[in-house]
């Protein structure tokens, strides 16, 4: 069964689950047989004498190795132990060569083993008809669960019902806006992972909303499972550095095993004792053997790793860093990569206003009035952390939150200042969110949402300018949100759109952005003039 391509009765009746319910404790045992934990697996990790080992595969080593054991035996045959040092000095490089490469890989894989962990440790779900908290390792398929703004989805799900829902899925999209998801919606069978806004994906997080969902994939078979099993199940290539390496030790041994059968062949015909001459030829092989190669490229290399660790960038195996140098096109992401994966409002317009005003920590009286009202119909946040802030909700929203901060006025204190008496949340139809406050002792309802849905709603203001504005802005690579609000004199008990949002004063516009990282322009120059190809690639739609 294809989740996404089926209604909401078929998913439940095909996984033998109950929305009110969920599964029984005979279920869920036989489901947790049947599919194991929800849990990414892992290919078993070599042990740390098996990644010494792999180290003594390459032919440059190999040949080393082999000369070093050559040359102890004829040392010991000729009992001239004064020449143990170079036999000594050989292995020696061989064994720190393997020892460094062992720490880098250990390295790198307690760094990655980090990066592993982004599933949801915890999970709400229902069980027979009672709501649980338990560990996301324990959901299996058919299992019912709740989801809200704040939350890391643990298992790939089909939703059943859904208030308002967005999620974060720039993990699997790439997609630094929320998805909008909808638990009505049938979608076409072959539709890609973006466009299935009935499903929530393992991994990804809800930025806003209430759902509730069935599990439809765990562990392995969920989006993201099937990428980890990519990555488990890359095979090992050689570095172009490996393969000129592996080729100067097959060329300098079929040299040297040539000079060798020409000395011994010359000294026999000579006349020369069988083992003065065979001692000599294997002389001459040693010799032809660069020993110092291998530790001269594993210091470059390392040196390579350490400059590189100094940028954040992770290196798993020594010779990949050579890689790089031979790199010619470079294929990169754009959200997070290029941008800083954080929606930031970079202008505002204020109605009657000719142009738009840039956002800074010192705006004008009527742009702070104006962050104000729109920061109070946001339901995202910002809060911080050991000096760091962290965007809690809807990226839009806590881009609105951050330029009001920004301009000395905190949620909480807006918030506290003038409470919210009552609100009708954003959906996708009407593309609004509208609140009630309370603001100097006025019921003043605030609107926000899309320019074009707005203005239809609103009896004052300069709209026409307003639209060209909102083109300007858009033509900007901005997206725009336009603010309207209105004074009521009683609160409807159970208020609706016709009697909210009709009736506007349109207020202004704000424009934001994903802001390119500063440092993306200049590393684009640096490839460019290193005969490196940039390309850009976003989006999961096929043009």
């Amino acid at each position: 069964m294809i989740p996404h391509s089926n209604s909401k009765q078929d998913v439940l009746k095909g996984f033998d689950s109950n929305a009110e319910k969920g599964l029984s404790k005979d279920q869920i045992s036989l489901l947790k047989e049947q599919y194991g934990p929800n849990k990414l697996s892992e290919k078993k990790k070599k042990t740390t004498l098996q990644r010494f080992f792999d180290q003594f595969k390459d032919v440059m080593i190999l040949i080393l190795i082999a000369a070093a054991v050559v040359s102890f035996g004829v040392i010991c045959y000729e009992k001239n132990w004064g020449e143990l040092f170079e036999p000594a000095l050989i292995l020696l490089i061989v064994v720190l060569n393997a020892i460094m490469g062992v720490v880098q890989e250990s390295k790198a894989e307690k760094a990655l083993d980090a990066l592993k962990n982004m599933s949801a440790p915890h999970a709400r779900v229902i069980r027979d008809g009672e709501e649980k908290i338990i560990d996301a390792a324990e959901l299996v398929p058919g299992d019912i669960i709740k989801l809200e703004a704040g939350d890391f989805v643990p298992a790939d799900a089909r939703l059943l019902h859904s208030v308002s829902l967005k999620s974060e899925e720039s993990a699997l999209t790439g997609e630094s806006v929320p998805s909008e998801k909808d638990a009505e919606l049938i979608i076409d069978e072959k539709a890609p992972i973006g466009d299935r806004t009935n499903m929530v994906f393992s991994g990804c997080s809800i930025t806003y909303g209430t759902a509730l969902a069935i599990v439809t994939a765990t562990g392995m078979n969920t989006e993201m499972g099937k990428i980890a099993n990519l990555l488990d199940n890359e095979s090992d290539t050689q570095t172009p550095l490996q393969q000129k390496l592996a080729q100067l030790g097959k060329y300098l041994g079929i040299v040297a095993l040539v000079a060798c059968a020409i000395v011994f062949v010359v000294g026999l015909l000579s006349g020369i004792p069988i083992m003065e001459i065979f001692m000599t030829a294997v002389s001459l092989a040693v010799s032809a053997i660069p020993e110092g190669l291998p530790a001269i490229v594993t210091i470059v290399l390392s040196i390579g790793i350490q400059r590189m660790a100094k940028r954040n960038a992770l290196i798993r195996r020594l010779p990949a860093v050579e890689t790089l140098g031979s790199a010619s096109i470079i294929c990169s992401d754009k959200t997070g990569t290029l941008t800083q994966n954080r929606m930031t409002l970079v202008k505002a317009y204020l109605d009657g206003n000719s142009d738009t005003e840039n956002i800074s920590d010192s705006n004008s009286e009527a742009i702070r009035k104006l962050l104000s009202y729109g920061t109070l119909c946001c339901d995202g946040s910002v809060v911080f952390e050991n000096g760091e802030e962290k965007h809690i909700g809807d990226p839009t929203e806590t881009a609105i939150v951050f330029a009001a901060y920004k301009n000395g006025m905190t949620k909480d204190d807006l918030n506290g200042k003038y409470p919210r008496l009552a609100e009708i949340p954003f959906d996708s139809d009407r593309k609004l969110m509208t609140t009630v406050n309370k603001i100097d002792g006025k019921n003043i309802v605030i609107v926000k949402g899309a320019f074009d849905i707005m203005a239809a709603r609103c009896v004052k203001g300069n709209l026409e300018a307003a639209k060209v504005m909102t083109e300007n802005m858009s033509k900007e690579a901005l997206r725009v949100l336009a603010v309207a609000f209105k004074e009521i004199d009683n609160i409807p008990e159970n208020p609706t759109s016709e009697e909210l949002e009709n009736g506007l004063t349109f207020m202004g516009l704000v424009g934001m952005i994903d802001p390119p990282r500063p440092e993306a322009k200049k590393a684009v120059e640096v490839c460019r003039k290193a005969g490196i190809k940039p390309v850009m690639i976003t989006g999961d739609h096929v043009v």
